[in-house]
């Protein structure tokens, strides 16, 4: 038969391993009486990543053999073909199920041909994107790789899993978002070929974590506020007190066990890891970008593959990010995609707000929103007629609250004050406190509202919230709840039940405010 060739050139190709290095490394160190083995899989698995490391560098100067194409003994025209090891360490193996097959008795083979189908349809029905290469290549997966291998990757040209060690970790194959996130791996080596270090490497690791997710939430059905944004949830083994290897909405929350140590994982620029180990922190630091999409997800609502997806797509895609583009670079490839793709809806400011949440970008005064300040104030004989000039419009208001002339009332920080009262001696604020959440930890932080833009939006987001208005629907388990202090004036709400504007307003007051060091937040320590 005739193998389908890959585009050429082949792009530089890196292996991308599911399992950060550092939690091997943690595992393997330990004396495990649980794993009484001569040789400790971790270990083992650790020694076999090095190889293909070196194996690696050692032929990347040389053109690839190996076609990502149709192998030579999968039928012509399929889309997929699954191989098995048979727990030896040959790639890709002997095939065991192709495109059209039946099922077979090996859970591993199914769960591999269930879950590369699913994540097909999700490139193909939403982005119009056929196969890692935008080719139509077939998909090379292999399973039941080496001897209790604990680990999963994309090694440039095919997927490979590992059955686990059965003490820890499940067999690879089990949850679909593992995959998903390597066949990920293969898209972004055809699209941006983010290098795989630092911080590009981070972004390598991260699309590959918000496709994954893409793809199980696409499967289900689910609107961005019923996913769990949990990557790797049931790769543990019972008894081990761990709900998944990463939590994309709240990075450093998914396991906190006495075998495995605490995640590590950071999300937020505050917490940036600098780091010479696991490729400069790629790992570690794809929480900040994994959690930027997961709030912008959820504050866009509805399904995440529908705006906030495309727009990470058409980024990625993007000519102006590279192999070389960080984390700013590619914040503002999002913000310019979802301007082009969602011209004059709330998404483009909702994308800017969720990498100033992570500490990416700085906060700034979206023009649709906050207009600038008068260069001199008002006369204060006569109240304020409503302003007739044509001006930005909030999509959210039929009318912009500045052009009201609402009644003086102290408790409204940005309300009309009375020309014949004496000044306030210090500034007001605005205080934000979150709390609950899976791990429970608190942040809080504080507002000055004086006259830089963060205040500016603030004040004008308050005056169209009703504080004493907003309902609550009750605790929900996980979520967050924040208490909000304007003035005299204080809520408790549900994360669920913010209004759009109040959810803006926590995002400016903890994004400036940062977390004191009493109450905890996400830690470096790689235990």
């Amino acid at each position: 038969m005739t193998v389908s060739p890959s585009p050429t050139p082949l792009p530089r190709r890196a292996r991308c391993t599911f399992v950060p290095p550092y939690l091997l490394h943690h595992l393997a160190a330990e004396d495990r009486p649980t794993l009484a083995a001569a040789e400790h899989p971790c270990g083992r698995t650790l020694r076999i990543d090095a190889g293909f490391r070196e194996r690696r560098e050692q032929a990347s100067a040389e053109p690839s053999l190996r076609a990502s194409g149709p192998t030579a003994d999968a039928p012509a025209g399929d889309r997929w073909v699954i191989h098995t090891a048979a727990n030896e360490e040959t790639l890709p193996g002997a095939v065991a199920r192709t495109e059209g097959d039946p099922a077979t008795d090996d859970p591993a083979v199914d769960e591999a041909y269930t879950w590369t189908q699913q994540v097909w349809d999700l490139y193909q029905q939403q982005f119009d994107r056929l196969s890692y290469d935008a080719a139509g290549s077939t998909v090379s997966v292999t399973v039941h790789y080496g001897q209790a291998y604990d680990n999963a990757f994309w090694d440039g040209e095919q997927l490979v899993f590992g059955d686990g060690d059965g003490q820890i970790f499940e067999r690879f194959t089990k949850p679909a978002d593992v995959l998903a996130h390597e066949f990920s791996h293969g898209v972004v080596q055809y699209t941006s070929g983010f290098t795989y270090n630092g911080q590009s490497g981070a972004l390598n690791e991260s699309i590959a974590d918000v496709f994954a997710a893409m793809s199980v939430q696409h499967a289900a059905g689910q609107t961005a506020d019923q996913a769990s944004w949990l990557i790797g949830e049931g790769l543990f083994k019972p008894g081990i007190n761990a709900t998944a290897l990463r939590s994309m909405l709240e990075p450093g929350t998914a396991y906190d066990d006495p075998q495995l140590g605490k995640d590590p994982q950071v999300g937020s620029m505050a917490d940036y890891v600098d780091t010479t180990e696991d490729n400069g922190g790629v790992h570690l630091n794809s929480g900040i970008p994994n959690r930027a999409f997961a709030l912008a997800a959820r504050s866009v609502g509805g399904r995440s593959w529908e705006q906030i997806g495309k727009v990470w797509y058409a980024a990625l895609t993007s000519p102006d990010v590279t192999a070389s583009t960080d984390f700013t670079g590619f914040a503002d490839a999002t913000v310019a995609a979802a301007t082009t793709l969602f011209a004059g809806t709330p998404v483009p400011d909702q994308v800017r707000a969720a990498w100033v949440e992570v500490g990416v970008l700085e906060s700034s005064v979206p023009v649709d929103v906050v207009e600038p300040a008068p260069s001199t104030p008002p006369a204060p004989s006569t109240p304020p007629a409503p302003s007739t000039s044509p001006g930005p419009a909030d999509p959210a208001s039929p009318s912009d609250p500045a052009d009201r002339t609402p009644e003086p009332d102290s408790s409204d920080p940005g309300g009309a004050a009375d020309p014949g009262a004496p000044a306030p001696t210090a500034p007001q604020t605005v205080a934000v406190r979150r709390s609950g959440g899976f791990t429970g930890q608190v942040r809080s932080a504080e507002l000055e509202l004086g006259e830089d833009p963060q205040a500016v939006e603030v004040r004008r987001l308050l005056r169209r919230v009703d504080l004493q208005s907003v309902t609550t629907s009750g605790e929900a388990p996980d979520r967050f709840v924040y208490t909000v202090a304007v003035g005299e004036q204080t809520i408790t709400v549900g994360e669920r039940d913010l209004t759009p504007d109040l959810q803006r307003v926590v995002q400016i007051v903890l994004g400036s405010g940062g977390t004191p060091p009493d109450l905890g937040g996400n830690g470096s320590d790689l235990r």
